[in-house]
């Protein structure tokens, strides 16, 4: 048995095995799947002396101990080999833990919430990057971890996505200023109750020295200074919806900073060219971050300004016959389809389906009456999710499960409702046709150009 031993071989999971590999480290990695690109991958790590196994899952007996195991984000943290190995006292930790142990004497910003933590993540990194300094964007989002550590570049700051997962196996990990952007139920398959998803979630911020928190989601809100006293609020509402004596908040068209006795405004909200409320939460987060880590004005106005938006987040993919087309692949649950659907133009055609996660489709549902002249249904979820809008009153569905059936039809369909928006927001995870998210919002992207460019 190796000294080290990596479960799951991801992009974190060979980031690690790297990270280990350079401090010295005996390093053994392993995934109970196999492919060509993980056998392409093996040979290469086998060139850098790291063992692979593939296709294969360990056991632990008390003669052959590993001193540590690293666990990839993607590897549920209560399996019964990692149960075992933690009864036999071999320390268990998260890539994501190994990673702040190299890393802990720069300042972190880590951001983790249900819904919005990957566009705060990016546009705080941007802000932070204009400001010129070092602060790369990593965990969910950009690198792993463990390769932001493997960097021999001097860094200013560490602009961290995590993810429930990522903080459940992160024992130590302790940010400078800690995000937390919605709370809606989500992974409950791994989690089983809200009440532990919702203490995984509050650890991270229990560890920030500054905690920033979104005030417009009902259920932090709700928690407010009674769980909280000493956090940022933010609001897109105004001052009078400020929860406690200091935050940012937005009125008359800025985003407004609340620490001192006198509110100053920092940036135009129409600076940003992100549509919907919700991006608006998003700035006001970021923004925060920004101002509470001392960067000036102008970089964050800046910033602002040139940030581009995040890919498969309401991204605009082309306009057909003045019909736009909106890639929303990254909405993988209802809330997060919900907000896609209430961002865009009514009527719109919007495409859903995959993989169901547990959660309300109530208020989903409510938008869609409201807005949707057409649904088209991909993937497993189709029947489930045709059934759910028959029980609404809602008949104009197709099951037409590819998306190149969604994006040819959706074409049509437009024309004939006269909609000004195709979306595809799935309120569903991918991997039930695609790898991740980001292929399926990519495979959109591309029969969009087959078909309309």
């Amino acid at each position: 048995m190796p000294e080290a031993l990596i479960i799951g071989f991801g992009k974190s999971g060979v980031a690690a095995a790297r990270l280990l590999k350079q401090e010295g480290w005996e390093v053994e990695l392993c995934d109970s799947s196999t492919s060509p690109t993980l056998l392409e991958q093996q040979q290469q790590l086998a060139s850098e002396h790291i063992t692979v196994k593939l296709g294969y899952t360990p056991e632990f007996t008390d003669s052959d101990i590993s001193k540590l195991i690293v666990v990839s984000p993607g590897v549920p943290w209560d399996i019964p080999i990692l149960a075992k190995a933690r009864e036999l006292g071999i320390e268990t930790i998260g890539e994501m833990e190994l990673a702040w142990r190299q890393l802990q004497d720069i300042p972190w910003v880590a951001i983790t919430g249900t819904n919005g933590k990957t566009t705060t993540t990016a546009l705080t990194a941007a802000i932070f990057q204009t400001a010129g300094m070092n602060a790369p964007a990593c965990g969910n989002i950009g690198y792993a971890a463990c390769e932001v550590a493997l960097s021999t570049k001097k860094l200013d700051w560490i602009i961290g996505e995590l993810s429930s997962y990522q903080i459940e196996s992160s024992i130590t990990l302790a940010p400078r200023i800690g995000i937390w952007t919605t709370f809606t139920p989500d992974h409950l398959a791994r989690h089983k109750t809200l009440e532990n998803y919702y203490n995984i979630k509050a650890k991270l911020l229990h560890n920030s020295q500054i905690q920033i928190f979104n005030g417009d989601d009902v259920y932090l809100s709700k928690l407010g200074l009674n769980h909280w006293p000493n956090a940022y609020w933010t609001s897109v509402k105004g001052e009078k919806f400020l929860i406690g004596e200091k935050g940012f908040y937005i009125e008359n068209g800025w985003v407004m900073e609340k620490i001192s006795a006198t509110p100053q405004p920092i940036v135009e909200v129409s600076a940003l060219r992100m549509v919907g409320e919700h991006n608006q939460q998003n700035l006001l987060m970021s923004v925060a971050a920004a101002r509470l880590a001392d960067i000036n004005i102008t970089a964050i106005s800046q910033a602002v300004r040139e940030f581009p938006g995040v890919p498969h987040r309401l991204e605009h993919i082309c306009n057909w016959q003045d019909i736009d087309f909106i890639n929303d692949s990254k909405a993988t649950n209802y809330d997060a389809a919900e907000v896609g659907l209430a961002s865009v133009q009514s009527p719109a055609i919007l495409i859903a389906g995959g993989e169901a996660k547990a959660g309300d489709d109530t208020a989903w549902l409510a938008q869609i009456q409201a807005k949707a002249a057409a649904v088209l249904l991909i993937g497993n979820a189709a029947p489930a999710f045709a059934k759910r809008l028959q029980e609404v009153g809602y008949s104009n569905y197709h099951i037409v499960e590819t998306m190149e059936k969604a994006v040819s039809m959706s074409a049509e369909l437009a024309k004939k409702y006269q909609a000004s928006v195709v979306l595809l927001s799935p309120a569903c995870a991918s991997f039930d046709q695609y790898p991740n998210f980001e292929m399926r919002g990519e495979d959109f992207r591309q029969l969009c150009q087959k078909y309309l460019m």
